[in-house]
């Protein structure tokens, strides 16, 4: 398995999903070498996980979140910086040397980081390899067609792959239009939740002044996300202009950072609900666990979102949802509200209805939580476990 991040070391929910993902197969009786490009304390005991960096390198850090510059320190003591492409690089020729060393029944990559590697193997030791998208680059770029370098690699990885995965039909829809692959090539495997492996909430919530607000009558939308193009969050906050003047005591908490906190910041003040907006950064552990619960709906505005895991997390913590119809978990979860990312006034009109109405709130919670209680990660490991059988012994498991 070739990966990018690990919990708690992510920053986002690539690591969430691929942790989960592995713990249910290896449940499920699969042996399993996870590859990062960096090493550290993961706490993990039911798989191996490695490091593939270049030798002589004794630590790598990385700044920032999502794919920020990381900080490789040799034993010399002298260090390096470098950008993405370049770690991509060094990942790539660092896993073809540990490929060498050792034998695999079949290669698993995520997402367009860990193509190149998957390829070196394949081309050198004839090792079936899965391509497993959680985004495409069209995604990220916010409908547009964004990095030629980034779609060359899913290009081709999806060409030279022996079987591609895709985390929704919206997913599969889009690579098989972007790259021109045959429909029969790609196996959606929705992404999923374990229900019972979330943290309980206590009592305490983090966002004080949101909860003495909420007892004075106010209410909370949350939204979490990255603070980029592709989370269509400058479409909230014209929304939620809208609401403001209909429901004057409304707050939104936006939980997350990125390239477009600025953006966000500025145009929150020049659409006047600079005081309705609370941007509370990236977070992780309780305060990100009560920013969901904190609220009484939760948005995800997305111009593209290939799956969107915290739709789930959110109705977990006690919230109900509106997602856009342009989100793969759309397929999964159907007791919530959905709108068109692109559909402000719309948006507005059913976010307002939420803070209108408190039955309507709990109505919604109530029915998405049955689904919710009953999603596992059980039917996507089955799935990945017949794609590995095909491929490795020509008999469906």
């Amino acid at each position: 398995m070739l990966g990018w991040e690990l919990p708690p070391h992510n920053s986002g929910g690539l690591g969430v999903v691929c942790y989960q993902l592995c713990k249910e197969l290896a449940r499920q009786g699969a042996d399993i070498e996870f590859t990062l490009p960096y090493q550290a304390d993961h706490g993990i005991d039911f798989m191996k996980v490695t490091a593939a960096h270049p030798q002589g390198v004794t630590e790598v850090l990385k700044s920032g979140i999502a794919y920020a510059s990381y900080k490789y320190i040799f034993h010399d003591g002298h260090f390096e910086t470098h950008d993405l492409y370049s770690q991509v690089r060094m990942y790539e020729e660092a896993v073809a040397q540990m490929a060498q060393e050792r034998e695999f029944d079949v290669v698993h990559a995520h997402d367009w980081l860990t193509f190149r590697a998957a390829m070196r193997i394949k081309e050198a030791s004839g090792c079936p390899i899965v391509v497993h998208l959680h985004s495409i680059e069209r995604d990220r770029a916010g409908g547009d067609a964004g990095n030629p370098l980034c779609r060359e690699i899913e290009a081709t990885a999806c060409m030279l792959a022996d079987r591609v995965v895709a985390v929704s039909q919206h997913t599969k829809d889009m690579i098989a239009d972007d790259y021109g692959i045959p429909a029969d090539k790609i196996e959606v495997v929705h992404n999923s939740i374990e229900p019972n492996d979330l943290t309980p909430l206590d009592n305490d919530n983090t966002y004080r002044y949101l909860s003495a607000m909420h007892a004075q009558g106010y209410r909370i939308i949350t939204a979490v996300a990255r603070l980029t193009v592709q989370k269509g969050l400058p479409n909230l906050l014209y929304a939620m202009k809208e609401v403001v003047a209909r429901v004057p005591k409304t707050l939104l908490l936006v939980v997350g950072n990125g390239e477009q906190y600025f953006e966000l910041l500025s145009l929150a003040a020049d659409l006047g609900i600079a005081k309705n907006v609370v941007f509370a950064g990236f977070q992780r552990g309780k305060a990100w666990r009560d920013a969901y619960a904190v609220a009484d709906l939760f948005v995800l505005p997305s111009v593209s979102e290939p799956f969107g895991l915290t739709a789930l997390e959110a109705v977990g913590y006690g919230t109900p949802a509106l997602i856009t119809n342009q989100s793969g978990v759309a397929e999964v979860l159907r007791n919530c509200l959905k709108v068109d990312f692109w559909d402000i006034k719309e948006m507005a009109n059913q976010i307002t209805a939420v803070m209108q109405n408190d039955a309507l709130r709990d109505t919604l919670h109530q029915n998405s939580y049955q689904e919710y209680s009953r999603l596992n990660w059980g039917n996507a490991a089955d799935k990945m476990m017949r794609i590995y059988a095909e491929h490795t012994s020509g008999v469906p498991a």
